[in-house]
């Protein structure tokens, strides 16, 4: 017998969409066919939605522990599932400690455990100026790869540290031989220092200023940077957040040329432009900042091409009083877009709806291809047998207006709050189990668990 049969949904393939029944037994896919006729304790009838792998968000900045008055694990990952994700990637930058230490991972995990996860999650260490020693441990204790920051965080004293030109080479010959990923933060401190110190006496600084401030050359210069050291040290790299084509580009260039390098943008450097995020003002400040229409139509042509290879929220929530809604600097503000609620609305409605890209196509930006730089297939990103039944059903064409007050982050404001969607999340499933379903709400329970590479996995249970 079957635990669960979700029954007569379009199901979003590698390679194509088809009407199928998905048979979940002991929390996997056991079975996917057009019709299952065998009994099932519980049936979801899917007829008309769209059933997608669950979203693996692999760039989200929760800020346990020690700060979950920002957000927490609990409110985090409810409103990434009711955003269709099952499984999150937790950074490493603003936890009290930050997680640059097998120490300060063990007490993350602590805090994560204790407060409880709606989904699953995955925890990333980070590389900072001065923790090369570290590196191995935490690697060993579990960590899903490495983060690191080319320009300066703001947490410079006691907090988390950028790195300089010595400390990333140093960090990629370490991480080279971890089997792991160093994901970087790409902009030019130089650059952008320079640039905000000439502003620095200007009155009033706006969003346009801080553009300026963070231009293109400044993410170029330092991709370009993390490329050849990357290529010189044999690190697998994943640059993350990418806001312009032209780095893209970059990556793409080296990629054909044999380096083992990802690429990923972000929602909104692929629904707003900068007159947007101007009248949106703080709200959708972030960095690397929100580039011209141009810009985003060019990142969308690479994704379409197949040169972004995922697509993930950077999900970077902060109480109201940081994003003020009026002043006369905008740089005072702090950066990041609450964003991982609406991640996979967003893209569907965008890609889908406004670009006519298929949905196997959104699908594996969204879920198997993180999952796969990022050592979780064959358990995470597909529907497929054998795998999780990490499911999350989709009305195509349900428009609605997201309100505040629907928003499930600790802090409902979001550059999302008014914006009208096509296509809503109408349930999401983790291992089997619903965690959310529109009509309902977020479940009670939270039974998320740690994952770490599917190889880190094997692994251990061959030394036990």
């Amino acid at each position: 017998m079957l635990d669960c049969i979700v029954k007569g949904a379009n199901v979003v393939l590698r390679d194509r969409v088809q009407i199928a029944d998905i048979g979940i037994r002991d929390g996997l896919i056991v079975q996917i066919a057009s019709e299952l006729p065998v009994p099932s304790r519980t049936t979801i009838d899917a007829s008309g939605l769209y059933a997608m792998a669950g979203v693996v968000d692999a760039h989200v900045h929760l800020y346990e522990p020690g700060l979950g008055e920002w957000e927490g694990f609990d409110c985090g990952s409810a409103a990434l599932a009711a955003g269709g994700a099952t499984t999150f990637l937790d950074m490493p930058l603003y936890g009290q400690p930050p997680t640059a230490s097998a120490e300060a991972l063990r007490i993350k995990l602590a805090a994560a455990r204790t407060i409880g996860s709606h989904i699953d999650y995955g925890l990333w260490g980070g590389l900072s100026a001065d923790n090369l020693e570290e590196l191995e441990p935490l690697a060993e204790a579990g960590v899903i790869g490495f983060k690191a920051v080319m320009s300066s965080t703001g947490h410079e004293e006691g907090g988390f540290r950028s790195v300089d030109d010595v400390a990333l080479f140093e960090g990629m010959k370490a991480i080279s031989g971890m089997n792991r990923v160093l994901a970087v933060h790409a902009e030019s401190e130089e650059v952008v220092s320079a640039l905000t110190g000439k502003l620095a006496r200007r009155k009033p600084r706006m969003p346009r200023d801080y553009a300026a401030a963070r231009p293109i050359a400044a993410e170029l210069d330092a991709v370009r940077r993390a490329l050849l050291f990357a290529e010189r040290t044999e690190c697998p790299l994943h640059l993350v957040h990418l806001s312009s084509p032209q780095a893209i580009d970059a990556a793409w260039e080296a990629k054909m040329n044999g380096l083992n390098v990802t690429v990923e943008t972000c929602p909104h450097y692929l629904v707003f432009t900068d007159e947007e995020a101007e009248r949106l003002g703080t709200l959708a400040k972030c960095a690397p900042p929100i580039r011209g229409a141009r810009e985003r139509e060019g990142l969308w042509a690479r994704l379409a091409e197949g040169k972004v290879d995922l697509v993930a929220s950077d999900h970077s929530p902060c109480p109201p009083w940081m994003k003020p809604e009026a002043g006369d600097d905008y740089f005072a503000a702090r950066a990041g877009i609450s964003g991982a609620q609406s991640m996979l609305e967003l893209i569907i409605d965008e890609g889908y709806w406004k670009r006519g890209l298929p949905l196997p196509l959104l699908s594996k930006v969204l879920s198997e291809a993180p999952a796969k730089r990022f050592g979780l297939l064959p358990r995470k990103g597909r529907l497929a047998v054998g795998c999780d039944a990490d499911i999350v059903l989709v009305n195509l064409d349900a428009p609605y207006v997201l309100r505040a007050e629907q928003l499930l982050y600790r802090h409902r404001h979001s550059a999302y709050a008014g914006r009208r969607f096509r296509s809503r999340v109408v349930l999401t499933m983790n291992r089997g189990k619903v965690v959310y379903a529109a009509d309902t709400g977020i479940g009670t329970a939270r039974e998320g668990e740690w994952q770490r590479t599917a190889a880190e996995q094997k692994r251990r249970r061959k030394l036990i």
